[in-house]
């Protein structure tokens, strides 16, 4: 029963979405609490690029099958299912959410998650640590202009910023390259002070999640949308995933993939960040909107989290029986 509990870091995401609506940063608190954001966020990419050695960089150039698939599934596969949410009727999916569905469906893979996953259920781990990382260094470049060419359709940019561009570049590749720079004399010790970039990862998340809120509780976001309108998100979250886990459990199965690389298409395919994209929508999104963006993804971080944990264990299991098999057949 565990497995389906929120974690610590669901619960302070709950804890400081509440916070935001009871007590919103406004006025000149709001501006200096926003430059703090900034400056964390910056710090959070410029350890992402310092922790990632560069033969991590080159291996992931070479299992080039498995990672094309991957990141098909992620920056093809799920834009086109975020369009097809556009069918919907607003009445049953009010457009601000929608945007922030469509948002979800750009964003690149998670790291971390992906990888501890892959390694609990016995999968390819060097390709997951590839993949997963590949999928987040192209994704500074490949979200934002999905989001510039997705968000112009239709009802026009819904308050994205085209200057976002630009702020991405600034706030975080930059920070992140210069890391990469630096790797050769930092990356080790980096790399030892795990408890180092685990604070700065979620507080930055919790900083831009609590500013994000206080905008759009200060415009009225919780009387524009209803229980209903969260239950509908939350619906369409486990379906998006649904979806998405069946084709790329089947689609590595037919396009020949062993099961370690199989694990590894289903973990990495399947997932969106959080940690990256809540950074992106704070540079990418102006006003209010931005507090019904980041919904989607913090509901579908959670779904995410606990689907996954089910299935990474019963991959597992499948692999100790098979481990037991071999034995009792010897």
């Amino acid at each position: 029963m565990r497995r389906y509990i929120p974690n610590s870091f669901t619960l302070m995401l709950i804890s400081t979405v509440i916070i935001a609506s009871l007590l919103p940063a406004s006025g000149a608190f709001a501006d200096w609490f926003g430059v703090a954001t900034d400056i964390a966020i910056a710090l959070l990419f410029f350890l992402h690029g310092a922790r990632l050695s560069r033969e991590t960089v080159i291996k992931g150039m070479l299992h080039w099958r498995l990672h094309l698939v991957i990141l098909a599934v992620t920056f093809i596969v799920f834009p086109l299912l975020g369009l097809a949410l556009g069918m919907l009727p607003e009445s049953l999916l009010p457009q601000p959410l929608y945007l922030g569905l469509l948002y979800l469906c750009v964003l690149p893979s998670t790291v971390q998650s992906s990888i501890a996953f892959t390694s609990m259920a016995g999968g390819n781990v060097p390709a997951a640590v590839c993949s997963a990382s590949a999928s987040n260094i192209i994704g500074m470049f490949l979200t934002p202009l999905l989001v510039y060419l997705l968000f112009s359709l239709g009802d026009g940019g819904g308050g994205f910023s085209l200057g976002g561009l630009e702020k991405i570049m600034l706030q975080l590749l930059a920070p992140f390259v210069l890391g990469q720079i630096l790797q050769p004399w930092v990356g080790d010790w980096v790399r030892s002070k795990k408890n180092l970039l685990l604070p700065v990862d979620r507080g930055s998340i919790l900083m831009v999640v609590y500013l994000a809120f206080s905008h759009a509780v200060i415009e009225g976001v919780w009387s524009d949308f209803s229980l209903r309108d969260l239950a509908v998100v939350a619906v369409i979250d486990v379906l998006l995933l649904a979806i998405v886990l069946a084709l790329t459990y089947w689609g590595s199965k037919a396009l020949g993939f062993n099961r370690e690389d199989e694990i590894v298409i289903v973990f990495c395919g399947s997932k969106k960040s959080l940690a990256s994209g809540v950074p992106m929508a704070n540079a990418l999104f102006s006003g209010p909107i931005i507090g019904s963006i980041v919904l989607p993804i913090m509901l579908f971080h959670q779904i995410q989290l606990m689907t996954c944990a089910v299935i990474a264990e019963k991959y597992a299991a499948a692999a100790r029986r098979r481990a037991e098999a071999k034995v009792a057949i010897a």
